[in-house]
């Protein structure tokens, strides 16, 4: 074989590769994984990853189903019976001028089961947070130790949060139970801390999957000392992040299907802390008219 068959063959192979690499390029987008697709449920640094199958987290208990269904019969008789007397069981007219609702309020050792309290305790973390009744029964207790050292897992890098959440509440045969909070514009809380500045998180029903981890946020700035104060938050103030980071578009709060509120502490400062609660409501201010409080991107700007 001559010198220039060697050189023309050389040159065809480079152009078959390339023409090869170039196809596969624009095929790849077409041919990658499920995985990397779908948006993979949020893991906290540190914790290993779960390999179980869907159907083995199932229990397969008959005592536990009969218990089940009694339940959820008699939580859609409920739902029938308020459907007829009006809405959550009010008449309508009291449902149309109702300006102050009461959504928790801490009255018993009942109560505090709504609730689900967390540290970084669960990701190798050394904060503690604990939830008990207060005098005479009649508050909620938050209390613990913030510690802000990471653990020592070679992955996180930050560390130091406690957060007190309410439960998702259930209708029937275990349907999401949702808040309705259109006709009022204001959260209302009756608090007594001791000065350290916390982040209140309401989460709202949402239509996509990568939208689960959106909360809606603002800051509950405390006083300290003896005295409870009452703080009205417009809902208009609460900013969009998700999975702790403050999106560019933002939008209102959605007050049609809320489904939990959360109280989180992580300012950093490392020792003892206590929140007392009262009650948590929501009012009309008829004072406050602003719609929302940070730029809106629009979608088809004018010309």
């Amino acid at each position: 074989m001559s010198l220039a068959q060697i050189s023309r063959l050389s040159v065809t192979q480079l152009v078959l590769r390339s023409q090869s690499h170039h196809l596969l390029s624009s095929v790849y987008p077409l041919i990658i994984s499920k995985r990397t697709v779908i948006q993979e449920p949020y893991r906290r640094p540190g914790q290993p990853k779960e390999n179980k199958f869907p159907w083995e987290k199932i229990n397969f208990d008959l005592s536990k189903g009969l218990k089940g269904i009694k339940k959820n019969f008699a939580l859609l008789k409920k739902e029938f019976v308020e459907r007829w007397v009006g809405p959550e069981g009010k008449p309508i007219i009291e449902h149309m001028l109702e300006q102050n609702r009461v959504v928790w309020e801490f009255r018993g050792a009942e109560s505090l089961e709504e609730w689900t309290v967390s540290s970084d305790r669960e990701i190798g973390g050394q904060s503690e947070a604990y939830v008990k009744l207060g005098r005479n029964n009649n508050t909620c207790l938050l209390y613990g130790t913030l510690r802000s050292t990471p653990p020592r897992d070679g992955e996180t890098r930050y560390s130091g949060y406690c957060t007190m959440r309410s439960k998702q509440q259930l209708a029937s045969f275990d349907r999401k139970k949702h808040f309705d909070w259109t006709s009022f514009n204001t959260l209302h809380l009756r608090v007594r801390g001791d000065g350290r500045p916390w982040m209140i998180n309401i989460s709202c029903e949402t239509f996509f999957a990568h939208q689960k981890d959106d909360i809606y946020n603002y800051f509950l700035y405390t006083r300290g000392g003896p005295y409870w104060q009452d703080v009205k938050l417009p809902f208009s103030k609460f900013f969009l992040t998700h999975r702790g980071r403050i999106q560019d578009d933002q939008h209102c709060l959605w007050l049609d299907k809320v489904n939990t509120i959360g109280f989180t502490l992580g300012d950093k400062v490392d020792g003892p802390f206590q929140l007392e609660i009262d009650f948590i409501g929501v009012c009309k201010d008829y004072a406050h008219t602003e719609e929302f409080a940070y730029e809106v991107y629009k979608r088809n700007p004018e010309v």
